[in-house]
């Protein structure tokens, strides 16, 4: 064999075990120099007419204790954006529950036709809600103080609005059927000595109704603590 035939083939050896040893084995993945940074994207909300459509309740998920609050809500035609802060808390429990944040209706938007919401801030999340087929209420009027309530898109999900005193907000302990479009709430009884602030404040909750109710044309009947077989439609 030549010198030059030996040469070649030493050449040749040599650039075979570079290209072994820089080559991906079959079914593996080729390294990447730049990891791919996670992708967050935003939640699915609920939301449910309240007030006769002077009020909306956005219902995100998170820790039950620290409720995000409206910092202001922008429309844009029947686009709702609502930034949303935590409150300032010491402490949160770590459950993951849904909550409601209220939400004033500003009085440009139609609430006879559909409104798509957007939250940012706390929460980034991304909801809709039909438009009401009768609204009684007009967005920017006064509240009437009044219990109200609406459906969610969720099966069975409905937010319940009361007014009181914010430090004694009512908690309610048993949900039932009472007929086959009605429910009832019946609220725990507070402690004899319990203090109560004398503010007039709204204390929403998220309430399960029980499979077998028919949402069309709903009532939900209010019964303890400070509920005296109070009668309310549930807005669809």
């Amino acid at each position: 064999m030549s010198h030059r035939l030996s040469a070649a083939l030493a050449v040749a050896g040599l650039a075979a075990v570079l290209l072994t040893g820089c080559a991906t084995p079959v079914g593996g993945a080729s390294p990447s120099p730049v990891a791919d940074e996670p992708v967050t994207q935003p939640q699915e909300i609920d939301a449910a007419w309240l007030e006769a459509g002077r009020m909306i309740g956005v219902v995100t998920t998170g820790r039950s204790t620290c409720v995000p609050l409206a910092e202001s809500v922008d429309a844009a035609g029947q686009t709702l954006t609502v930034t949303l802060a935590d409150p300032e808390a010491e402490a949160c429990t770590k459950d993951l529950a849904p909550r409601v944040t209220l939400v004033p209706v500003p009085e440009r938007v139609d609430v006879t036709q559909d409104v798509d919401i957007l939250t940012v801030g706390a929460v980034d999340g991304r909801g809709e809600l039909d438009g009401l087929d009768d609204a009684a209420g007009t967005p920017g009027e006064e509240t009437d103080y009044l219990p109200s309530a609406g459906w969610t898109d969720t099966d069975g999900q409905f937010v319940l609005l009361t007014w009181g005193s914010s430090t004694c907000a009512p908690v309610a302990e048993t949900v039932t059927a009472s007929g086959p479009a009605e429910v009832t709430v019946i609220f725990a009884t507070g402690p004899v000595d319990q203090v109560c602030t004398m503010d007039m404040a709204p204390r929403a909750l998220v309430v399960q109704a029980p499979e077998e109710i028919e949402e069309d044309d709903a009532l939900a009947v209010l019964v303890g603590a400070e509920f005296d077989n109070i009668r309310i439609p549930i807005l669809d």
